[in-house]
């Protein structure tokens, strides 16, 4: 059935392109969109001939197939019935009906008659859809409680944050380098060797647990009650720690080895100290108090999480006292035990909140600044970077972007092309009043310069620079010698007329064309081929895509090959395949 509904799809690609370009004029109400849907079943469940339309094939679509079909029956259910009847229209007025199809005055008056019953038969996929979604949310509310490491609830707070800055990585990597938790892994992997036996019940013999206790200089527990391994959960949460950050390796069901490279921690390149960081992120959750009663436990699991997006929608800091009380309210909230687990680990620990801080600040991600009822915790650069990481990968959206002074340039041309007009202006002046507009010139050039096939941030630099009015005379020169950037060099040279500029070619031209053109490529169908109407008439895009094959551009050969299939005049489609087939023969 796949192959039938892509060579269908494929049958109707044009005439669908050929509508859609008829309907803004002709039917500007409809929705081309829903007349895809209708026309690719008519295809295959009524008609051989996309052409030919009869009475009986409106119902056969409309009332059997599309109940089964539709993705968004309110939607349909508006807007289905006029794209047909704009569709049959476009059909009969272009001459493309099919001679032996009914009469449209005939389709229109059989479209009419069985409208109310396609939306009565929308409106019951509807209700039907939305007694499931109901159930499924039902369902999902049961399976999946809120706890205290949730950062869904918080997810509107956080969207409306104001920026968050990031540090650059040099910062952030010797940052990681110092942080004490990856240096007690290193130190237990290399202790653990190569392919060390570890056991079932407990990995580490009693001897061996001395041993590696101090190797990383934990002290070695008072508790004689329960068993070794059962009093240094600490150890196993560095053993853990190791793991995850691939410094220990199991090479066998019951072996373990140091990796070779754990002993050069931390290592020189800062790449590689974030990769490292980053992959022992998630063991924020091992800071969670541990407690003599499981289930008390896990009344608790998910506490670290919950401290450290407080903190984040506090901007980063807050008295350590309210954060106790409100992470206490919040457990007793949000699970039966919670108080009891609050008050249990009270008591064992002394502070809930001990063994959450001591690990945020072991990885380098939070520091308490004063005592008692004073103390205020903070985020470190490190925990504001983790914590956005985290958010990221619970795909909850916040807004955060290097700092103004650590931004390079092609950080601001990639955030740039994502922002708002107004905001992407207030960054570029903030970031050009960190450096002179020349240099500010010749560090956005070269960053365009640095990936000939990313057009649009190319033409992001391009008009940023062009800006800068005369000050960018010599950026614009030395941009000259980039083949990718010459187009918009001279280009500009030539408007602020500076001596001996060269002038534009018509290669230059035609490079800025493809830019355009590989832009809105990617925005989509509709995009690119209102870039090619922009061009003129058909004869002229022709005219171009006879030349145009030339240019040695990163993306031709995907341009040409796109509007030989997406552009819907066919003279242009063949115009573009020849000139595909030049581009490719001269390789």
């Amino acid at each position: 059935m796949t192959d039938r509904i892509e060579a269908a799809a494929a049958e109707l690609r044009p005439l669908l392109q050929e509508f859609i370009l008829w309907a803004p004029e002709h039917a500007p109400d409809s929705d081309p969109d829903l007349v895809g849907h209708a026309a690719l079943w008519h295809r295959l469940a009524a008609s051989s001939d996309i052409h030919r339309w009869r009475r009986a094939d409106l119902r056969t679509v409309l009332l059997e197939r599309m109940p089964q079909v539709v993705e968004d029956p309110d939607r349909a259910a508006d807007g289905m019935v006029p794209a047909v009847r704009a569709y049959l229209a476009f059909l009969s007025d272009t001459g493309r009906l099919a001679r032996n199809s009914d009469a449209i005055g005939d389709l229109l008056a059989e479209l009419e008659e069985i409208e109310d019953d396609f939306v009565e038969a929308m409106e019951e996929v509807a209700d039907s859809e939305d007694d499931d979604d109901l159930a499924e949310d039902e369902e999902l509310e049961e399976a999946d409680d809120e706890g205290l490491g949730d950062f869904e609830p918080f997810a509107d707070e956080l969207g409306a944050l104001p920026t968050i800055r990031l540090r650059p990585d040099a910062e952030l990597a010797t940052a990681a380098r110092a942080v004490p938790l990856i240096a007690s892994a290193r130190d237990l992997a290399v202790w653990v060797g190569t392919e060390r036996v570890v056991g079932e019940e407990s990995l580490l013999d009693d001897d061996e647990i001395i041993e590696a206790l101090d190797a990383i200089g934990l002290p070695r527990p008072e508790r004689t009650d329960i068993p070794l391994a059962q009093a240094v959960p600490a150890l196993w949460n560095i053993w853990n720690l190791a793991v995850d950050l691939e410094f220990l390796t199991p090479v066998g069901a019951d072996t373990v080895s140091v990796d070779d490279d754990t002993a050069a921690w931390p290592f020189e390149d800062d790449e590689d100290v974030l990769d490292a960081w980053m992959l022992g992120l998630h063991s924020i959750d091992y800071g969670d108090p541990e407690l003599e009663d499981d289930e008390l436990t896990l009344a608790l699991s998910g506490l670290t999480r919950g401290l450290l997006v407080r903190l984040l929608l506090a901007q980063g800091s807050r008295p350590l006292a309210g954060l106790r009380t409100e992470l206490e309210e919040a457990a007793a909230d949000l699970d039966d035990l919670g108080a009891e687990a609050w008050a249990a680990a009270t008591s064992e620990l002394g502070d809930p909140l001990k063994p959450v801080l001591a690990w945020l600040k072991g990885y380098g991600m939070a520091e308490v600044e004063g005592e008692g009822d004073e103390a205020v915790v903070r985020l470190t650069p490190l925990g504001v970077e983790g914590v956005v990481h985290l958010i990221d990968d619970a795909d909850i959206e916040v807004d955060a972007r290097p700092a103004i002074d650590a931004m390079t340039a092609l950080d601001l041309l990639s955030f740039g092309s994502e922002l708002p007009e107004d905001e992407a202006d207030a960054e570029f002046a903030d970031w050009l009043k960190l450096r002179e507009p020349e240099e500010a010139a010749k560090e956005l050039l070269r960053a365009a310069a640095e990936d000939d096939a990313d057009a649009l941030i190319r033409v992001q630099a391009a008009s940023l620079v062009g800006s800068l009015g005369e000050a960018a005379i010599p950026a614009w020169q030395e941009a000259l010698k980039h083949p990718s950037l010459r187009p918009y060099a001279a280009t500009h040279l030539t408007q602020l007329d500076v001596e001996d500029a060269p002038e534009p070619t018509q290669s230059d031209t035609h490079w800025l064309i493809l830019d355009m053109w590989t832009i809105s490529a990617g925005l989509g169908r509709q995009e690119f081929v209102s870039s090619l109407h922009d061009i003129g008439p058909s004869s002229m895009l022709t005219g171009l895509l006879e030349v145009i094959w030339k240019v040695p551009h990163p993306h031709l050969e995907e341009l040409l090959d796109a509007i030989s299939t997406m552009h819907p005049d066919r003279q242009v489609g063949k115009a573009a395949k020849r000139a595909l087939f030049k581009a490719r023969s001269t390789k």
